[in-house]
């Protein structure tokens, strides 16, 4: 049966048509456009804290899950006259025009065009120059099981806590976990990426069989890798509640800390969320209301800086930075 043609919704004031809305986009279940769309819907208001207000990358799925992507920075021209956008600089200057999920008539207008889930940026479009997120992403490497990643996320919550950091995790939607901590609008990207490099590091030297803070893979071994250049400027991560691009609609789902011991990423999905948050709420639901403080880190890197420790390495894509190391792997530098 062909797809319907289209589904007017009224939303946030707006009318927002969704054609194709019976289009299959995550073929395990069968989850049409439409019933991702009410997937946004019902989760407004915990979405629209951690996402309202920001600009977003959209990362279009044409043909659903299964089929083939691509990323689009730069809101298309025929676009509606009440869509909300902003302008997101990269660290070399190009400009683009990105939308900024202003409310759910937005989600759902990105929804329609085929974005299965957002890719955040860590600011508000209306203070650009200021980093409010400090986002720890806990990448498990091949071999690794998600019984070490639940180990390293222990060891997150362990440190930020002895330093007085209240942070919230989230499953990543595939096979690791976030950790967000709500910053006051004090410091830039460059200030929060230079603490996640210290806490990632912090956490290598407590645990070196666990974690570690290896830019390159041939160093990371079976660990958890801390990704701290997904701080770096102008650089996005999956948003809270955006659903996966997989065949079941695993969601990049918020926990409590005490909940990550007895889930799995898998079983967080658009089908079993609804009863979950029903039970449950929104564990995310106080952070907005307790912005915290980035010193207890910055004072770990000025530590690191004045042992000797030099920046860790940038992404290629990035101008060089000082005090980086030389951007080339440890075995080809061997080898030269």
């Amino acid at each position: 049966m062909a797809p319907t043609a289209e589904h007017s919704l009224a939303i946030a004031g707006r009318e927002v048509t969704i054609t194709s809305a019976d289009k299959v986009l995550f073929s395990e279940r069968g989850e049409t456009k439409r019933d991702l769309v009410e997937h946004y819907l019902r989760f407004a208001e915990p979405l629209m804290r951690t996402m309202g207000g920001r600009p977003v990358l959209l990362q279009r799925f044409p043909h659903g899950a299964n089929g083939p992507s691509f990323y689009q920075k730069r809101v298309p021209k025929d676009r509606p006259d009440w869509l909300q956008t902003t302008i997101v600089s990269t660290p070399n200057g190009t400009t683009s025009q990105a939308m900024v999920v202003a409310d759910l008539a937005h989600v759902a207008w990105a929804v329609n065009l085929g974005t299965l889930g957002f890719h955040v940026w860590p600011y508000l479009a209306d203070d650009p120059e200021h980093t409010d997120e400090l986002r720890l992403d806990l990448d498990p490497q091949p071999g690794t099981e998600f019984t070490q990643v639940r180990a390293a996320a222990g060891e997150v919550r362990a440190l930020l806590g002895e330093l007085g950091i209240v942070a919230y995790p989230k499953t990543t939607g595939n096979r690791g976990l976030h950790v967000y901590v709500r910053l006051e609008p004090r410091w830039d990207s460059y200030q929060v990426r230079a603490a996640a490099v210290a806490v990632a590091r912090e956490l290598e030297r407590r645990r070196p069989d666990l974690l570690t803070a290896a830019w390159w893979k041939e160093e990371r071994g079976t660990r958890v890798f801390v990704d701290f250049n997904q701080n770096a400027p102008h650089k996005t991560v999956f948003g809270a509640w955006s659903v996966r691009a997989r065949p079941g609609a695993q969601v990049s789902t918020p926990l409590q800390w005490d909940d990550i011991g007895g889930t799995h990423p898998d079983d967080l999905t658009m089908a079993s969320l609804p009863s979950r948050f029903e039970a449950s709420g929104d564990p995310w639901e106080d952070m907005n209301q307790h912005p915290q403080s980035l010193e207890p880190l910055l004072a770990i890197h000025q530590r690191d800086r004045a042992n000797g420790l030099m920046d860790a390495p940038w992404p290629p894509v990035y101008p060089k930075q000082p005090d980086e190391p030389p951007r080339v792997a440890p075995s080809r530098a061997r080898k030269r």
